[in-house]
């Protein structure tokens, strides 16, 4: 598993900088690092454009633009089985999977928390992807999450 940072104490709004954790990882071992900062500057656009303020899917519907402008290619809303001992439980309903391999979760919260990154870490479980991001809106500066397994 990636040494990703999920903030378990309140921290200072994070920036647009690569997240905290990441920094002293090799530029080579971190899984789609080119596609994630696409995904970032695609949500930048968003919310320069959009601001923020607003509830979290004109978000994730202004990033389906953004992906499109940019022949990024994405799936919306695709429907995932949560298998249990063999038994369909329910789907899990991602916001976004982005070039087949990431899945992006807009959210508009305070902070994005150790709960949302344990919530990913079951995303990525159930799409048997291994990369995630998490986008928070609330802010004027984008605060994302970067999470592996």
């Amino acid at each position: 598993m990636d040494t990703n940072h999920c903030p378990s104490e309140p921290d200072s709004l994070l920036s647009v900088s690569e997240p905290k954790g990441l920094e002293k990882a090799s530029d080579d071992k971190l899984l789609f690092k080119r596609e994630v900062f696409q995904v970032v500057g695609c949500a930048i656009e968003v919310l320069n454009t959009l601001s923020h303020g607003l509830i979290e899917k004109p978000y994730e519907n202004a990033l389906v633009v953004e992906f499109s402008l940019r022949r990024i290619p994405f799936r919306q809303q695709s429907s995932f089985d949560v298998i249990y001992k063999g038994q369909k439980l329910g789907l899990f309903v991602p916001d976004l999977i982005v070039f087949d391999a990431i899945v992006v979760d807009t959210k508009v919260i305070d902070r994005i928390t150790d709960h949302e990154c344990g919530l990913m870490l079951n995303y990525l479980r159930i799409t048997r992807l291994r990369v995630g991001v998490i986008l928070n809106f609330k802010h004027p500066k984008l605060e994302w999450q970067r999470i592996a397994l």
